[in-house]
């Protein structure tokens, strides 16, 4: 007796179609990697597809709608007062920051803006800070005032100002005393008894500022000169005691000074 054949359903049509879709799904996947074969990968390093598009590990392929974010640019020493802060603001009157007799117990004014001081206090301050960066503590000999404008230097503290820099400096040589120069030099200044006798420009900005009261651009601009012991210290004793350097409106280096 022939036997008869039945259609092919149920268990054997599902087997069917199993087979056809892991043949296409094969033919699929070989196109797919076929490109980069020559470039000497295999299957299992090609790119695979999702919503949205070709991604790989690395920099060739990106994801075309990717949120990833860019690489930010290096970290650069601003150009630019901290933001909020203007060019120049005014403190509160008289000296809020340090007891320091030099310094005129009026008004100030805080002056960021290098461009915005007076041209022989411009061209006194690059003298200085030129002759710092040489690392010859004797460079800054010709910038000293003499006779009745003097330079005051660590309250006279020695016969020789040059020398008495060298005791006040951790080296020998007077050179860290250099380096803190040129950073004071690179901060704000601030501006005290303006229009009267007494004129000075006084840098860092901070003389006029309460150091509880600074902004945070602010205290980045001081742990520039300072260490952050030190900035704890004199947010205890409200005011910065660190070195302080001063010239008046005509281009005379009046002091430099540290300390309360």
């Amino acid at each position: 007796m022939r036997h008869l054949e039945r259609p092919a359903t149920g268990l054997s049509a599902c087997l069917r179609a199993l087979c056809l879709a892991t043949t296409v799904t094969f033919s699929v996947s070989t196109a797919t990697a076929e490109p980069f074969r020559g470039q000497g990968m295999d299957a299992a390093q090609a790119p695979f597809e999702s919503g949205q598009g070709v991604i790989r590990a690395g920099s060739e392929f990106q994801a075309q709608n990717s949120t990833l974010p860019q690489p930010a640019p290096a970290i650069d020493r601003p150009t630019s007062p901290p933001a909020g802060s203007g060019d120049t603001d005014n403190a509160p009157a008289g000296r809020t920051t340090t007891n320091d007799t030099n310094i005129p117990d009026g008004p100030s004014e805080i002056i960021r803006d290098v461009d915005k001081l007076p041209a022989p206090v411009q061209k006194l301050r690059q003298q200085m800070i030129e002759a710092a960066a040489s690392g010859d503590v004797e460079k800054l000999r010709v910038l000293l005032g003499t006779g009745p404008n003097q330079t005051l230097m660590m309250n006279n503290d020695g016969e020789d100002p040059i020398d008495t820099l060298k005791t006040f400096s951790g080296d020998p040589d007077g050179q860290e005393i250099l380096a803190i120069m040129i950073d004071i030099l690179s901060a704000g200044a601030a501006r005290f008894d303006a229009g009267k006798p007494d004129e000075v420009y006084v840098w860092p900005y901070f003389v006029a500022k309460n150091v509880d009261s600074l902004t945070p651009p602010e205290r980045v601009d001081l742990l520039r000169i300072v260490t952050a012991g030190d900035l704890i210290g004199m947010q205890e004793n409200g005011n910065y005691n660190f070195y302080r350097l001063g010239i008046t409106p005509d281009g005379q280096w009046k002091f430099l000074t540290g300390g309360d």
